[in-house]
């Protein structure tokens, strides 16, 4: 039984876990681009810092959007035009500050909606002495286990929710267009009735009056 005072491992493991959180930037972040419209980001980067950038538009138009990365030299790192989704991985040649930045410039008319992940560093150990030539115990095994699982469930769910934010966006643009076509349908049905009205009228009321001229 441990002594008065202490409550054992977990609390420790808590702190562990939480400092191996902390240590990695990243910047999850939904924002509306409009049209003819550029939004740039800016982030402080150490030399040799491995980095992923990850985005994805997701409602607006036809789902594209332009993407650049520059370094604090102003050298181009990455650049892609009218992308729907992509994933960018590198490794900071220099300190300073990169700049990312989103365009919808080629967009006359439709604003978008765009989700970005911008990773900075590597996941540290999850506890100080796992690089150990000595074997993990099984408390420090499961736990690894069960961070490495919540890391994969949380990627899971934010591709899952960027799904299905897109796929509603869809259904929402979709039941528009149909509202608007049954709309014109209803018009142009009216219109055909009333000028099959306007003409059956016309007829018998020409027909009427070629009788009338006749039998006198």
């Amino acid at each position: 039984m441990p002594p008065r005072g202490s409550r054992g491992p977990l609390p420790a493991l808590l702190l562990l876990w939480a400092l191996a959180a902390c240590a990695t930037r990243a910047s999850e972040i939904t924002f509306e681009l409009p049209d003819n419209a550029k939004q740039c980001f800016y982030e402080e980067i150490a030399q040799g810092t491995k980095c992923t950038l990850e985005f994805q538009v997701i409602t607006g138009g036809h789902y594209d959007v332009d993407c650049r990365l520059e370094d604090p030299d102003g050298i181009v790192l990455y650049k892609e035009m009218k992308k729907q989704y992509d994933s960018f991985t590198f490794t900071a040649s220099r300190n300073g500050t990169y700049k990312f930045c989103f365009s919808n410039e080629f967009s006359t008319f439709t604003h978008k909606t765009v989700y970005f992940d911008f990773q900075v560093g590597e996941d540290p150990p999850l506890f100080p002495s796992e690089n150990r030539v000595t074997a993990l115990t099984q408390m420090e095994s499961a736990c690894v286990s069960i961070h490495e699982a919540l890391k994969s469930v949380i990627d899971y769910q934010t591709h899952f929710r960027l799904r299905e934010a897109q796929g509603r966006s869809r259904a929402e643009d979709l039941n528009t267009r149909v509202a608007y076509w049954s709309i014109g349908e209803a018009i142009i049905l009216l219109v055909v009735s009333i000028g099959q009205v306007f003409l059956l009228k016309s007829f018998f009321s020409d027909k009427r009056t070629t009788t009338t001229r006749v039998g006198s």
